[in-house]
């Protein structure tokens, strides 16, 4: 007898659990509301994570996983590395489609830091997301885009660079986030950027 189908993937129903997560944050999420988002029983949602702390746990570890993805599917839509780069920084600007839609992402982040199986995976997240930023700066130089730089270090920068211009943006709120965070950046990258005369 072979077993039942799963019916949705897991990926979906992380997708629509990120959508609660977005509304109401990680605190008042419930396996109800998820349900309602997914179309899914709570029962079924129980079966598949075990719980809600299970839930929440594949949505963070989807997230680390899904790094080098996510900057592939950026990079597919853009021959210029520096370009790619604002890709990223525009998709970080989708978390905060409001200033309460990121409070509540920043809920998220509290989890990260005082739970130890929740920050394992949030380290590999940003780990992997630095690598990915360092290598697309590296191109950046070979490119001719970039004058030589540290790219590790700058990379390091760039990273804490985002996170912090999305708190900026949602304090002054003044345009959109991502042209936020597109001025920050190349703020940030403009003594590196080699001259086109």
């Amino acid at each position: 007898m072979s077993p039942r189908p799963r019916g949705k993937p897991d990926s979906e129903l992380l997708a629509g659990a990120a959508r609660v997560i977005e509304r109401v944050g990680p605190h008042r999420l419930t396996l109800a509301e998820v349900g309602r988002e997914t179309g899914l029983a709570p029962a079924t949602l129980l079966q598949r994570f075990g719980s809600k702390r299970g839930l929440l746990l594949a949505i963070v570890g989807q997230g680390a996983s899904g790094v080098h993805e996510e900057f592939a599917r950026i990079r597919a839509m853009y021959r210029s590395p520096l370009r790619v780069l604002q890709g990223v920084a525009r998709c970080m600007a989708r978390m905060a489609k409001t200033p309460e839609a990121l409070a509540n992402h920043l809920a998220f982040l509290e989890m990260d830091l005082a739970d130890r199986d929740f920050h394992r995976l949030a380290l590999a997240h940003a780990r992997q997301f630095q690598i990915e930023i360092r290598a697309l700066l590296e191109e950046a130089v070979r490119a001719g885009e970039l004058c030589k730089c540290p790219a590790a270090k700058l990379a390091t920068a760039v990273h804490a660079m985002i996170g912090g211009s999305l708190l900026g943006w949602a304090i002054y709120r003044e345009g959109k986030a991502d042209a936020w965070i597109l001025r920050d950046l190349n703020v940030l990258l403009g003594p590196y950027r080699r001259s086109r005369g």
